[in-house]
């Protein structure tokens, strides 16, 4: 069993789509980003290659590679799926933790699980993912951006 923790952070930016679990959600503004900037399946992803003990998302997708240029981030889970099966491990759960004042996504979260379930080819029911407010403080609360938390585990 191995555990591994994500965390990534996006700042809103006019002129983008929101997309959160691979769900483009309606909002006046997105997420800056050089991929499509999906800050949660960013966290997971980088959860997953913790737990793999196969660095971070950034040295296997640099921001500096135009192929990976506003991308799907569920195209790039595929292929961290693929390095954490090279490694011989397979998910178990999935925790993860949105933090995010505007807009209000709790009726997109069962869309976002569908989503990273399907693409990690495990049940539905082995992702949790929440969403909480920090009652206007710090740079979410005033709506300047997005943090994902996740945490997974690995057998």
């Amino acid at each position: 069993m191995r555990t591994g923790m994500g965390l990534d952070i996006h700042k809103f930016k006019a002129g983008r789509k929101l997309v959160l679990g691979g769900v483009e959600i309606e909002y006046s503004m997105g997420l800056e980003g050089h991929s499509d900037a999906d800050v949660l399946v960013h966290s997971v992803m980088d959860a997953i290659l913790g737990a793999c003990g196969l660095g971070d998302i950034g040295v296997h997708f640099p921001d500096t590679n135009m192929k990976y240029k506003d991308i799907s981030s569920l195209i790039l889970l595929e292929k961290v799926r693929e390095k954490m099966e090279k490694e011989k491990y397979s998910v178990v759960n999935i925790d993860s933790i949105l933090v995010i004042q505007k807009p209000k996504i709790s009726k997109y979260i069962p869309e976002m699980e569908k989503n990273i379930a399907k693409t990690l080819g495990i049940n539905k029911d082995d992702i949790n993912i929440k969403a909480t407010t920090t009652e206007g403080l710090g740079f979410c609360g005033k709506g300047e951006g997005v943090v994902a938390y996740s945490v997974v585990l690995l057998k």
